[in-house]
């Protein structure tokens, strides 16, 4: 929260008539990664309406805006968590989100001066299997990253977030609560190595990446779990990451 005016200031403000200056709309745009058959995968919707119609698109939306000084709107946060819902159905709280940065070439939208502020949603892969999209869209999709996904085709200068974005997962993905937002609750260590391999888009040594494991267990950020799981002629050991799968 801002500090509260000083009396000067209030009567300042009374005078202060904020049509004097140009004001762009504010959007957010939504990276929504998963990892799914061994593959680092994002989802995009086919634009419904100009400008744009029928191109695919990072979901977002314009950030709401109040009528008033005292009633402003919603925050940059809120908006983008509201729209992750509108366009996907994931509730707050069920995915990890995090600001990326703002986008604010000029010409970046056709329809006026748009300055977007960038997220990135991770979402396990059983949460993966039920989103659907926003009603202001004519598909919705996840696409393989570097495969079948054509990034210049993208509307508006989603091709410059999109790689912002992938650039951002690689980067934070030895971070446990990035890494255990794209796991199932119990994990393999070779299914903890897929992952790796899917986002950094490169193979890891299973030996090498198994005693880079064991250190992760060492230091309490795995733990084992229960069970075993049947992934081959041996049940393989399960774990999760404690205390919690991260936060949202």
């Amino acid at each position: 929260m801002a500090r509260p005016l000083t009396p000067a200031e209030q009567e300042w403000l009374k005078r202060y008539e904020p049509g004097e200056w140009p004001r762009p709309s504010v959007t957010v745009d939504l990276a929504v990664f998963t990892v799914r058959d061994a593959d680092l995968k994002v989802l995009l919707v086919r634009r419904k309406e100009p400008p744009y119609a029928g191109l695919w698109a990072l979901p977002g939306g314009f950030v709401r805006v109040g009528p008033s000084r005292s009633d402003q709107g919603e925050d940059l946060d809120a908006a983008a968590h509201r729209e992750l819902e509108e366009e996907t159905g994931l509730r707050r709280g069920t995915v990890f989100l995090e600001q990326l940065r703002a986008f604010g070439a000029p010409g970046r939208d056709p329809r006026m001066r748009v300055i977007s502020v960038a997220y990135a949603a991770l979402v396990a892969p059983e949460q993966a299997m039920v989103v659907v999209g926003g009603s202001d869209a004519a598909e919705a999709r996840f696409f393989s990253v570097g495969q079948d996904l054509d990034a210049s085709a993208l509307a508006f200068d989603h091709e410059q977030v999109l790689s912002c974005a992938v650039q951002w997962i690689r980067r934070r993905l030895n971070d446990s609560a990035v890494a255990c937002a794209l796991v199932p609750e119990t994990f393999t260590v070779a299914e903890l190595r897929a992952v790796h391999e899917a986002v950094q888009g490169a193979t890891h040594d299973p030996g090498n990446f198994r005693r880079r494991f064991k250190r992760m267990v060492t230091d309490g950020l795995i733990v084992q779990a229960p069970g075993r799981r049947h992934t081959g002629t041996k049940p393989a050991r399960v774990y999760r990451f404690a205390p919690a799968r991260g936060e949202a």
